[in-house]
């Protein structure tokens, strides 16, 4: 290995390792595939929490389907402080954004206003849009 072309051949392998573990290693950041079985699992189990009598359990699985949607869209790397900053970063993702949007803000309704309620079918079209919601972005 005393000759030029020998040193040569040693960097340029050498330099070839480097570039690819740099490669792998910004291509698993920035694919930022999400966990999907765990993400089935905690939806399976909002959607098995609601029960028809139980109206405690309607605000419960609309907050938790809400931090979700925000776990998600933080695993993808979605930039913003806020999960609304998020949900428009994402803007492009939804299917039906007014849908998106509109179980969010019922979310913080319930969470910010005391004395507000939902009924059963008003649950079921909210968590039908968080589901999609997921669904649009790859998590279930």
């Amino acid at each position: 290995m005393d000759s030029p072309e020998g040193v040569f051949i040693l960097v340029a392998v050498l330099l070839a390792a480097v570039v690819g573990v740099m490669y792998l290693s910004v291509a698993s950041k920035s694919s930022s595939r999400l966990h999907v079985q765990k993400y089935q699992a905690s939806w399976l189990a909002i959607e098995n929490g609601v029960s028809r009598d139980n109206a405690a359990s309607w605000q419960m699985a609309i907050m938790n389907a809400d931090k979700l949607l925000d776990q998600a869209l933080r695993e993808r790397r979605y930039r913003g402080k806020t999960m609304g900053e998020r949900m428009k970063s994402a803007n492009k993702v939804w299917r039906n954004i007014d849908h998106v949007w509109g179980a969010h803000k019922i979310r913080n309704r319930l969470a910010h206003e005391p004395d507000m309620t939902v009924d059963y079918n008003t649950t079921l079209r909210t968590l039908s849009a968080f589901k999609q919601a997921l669904k649009d972005l790859g998590a279930i």
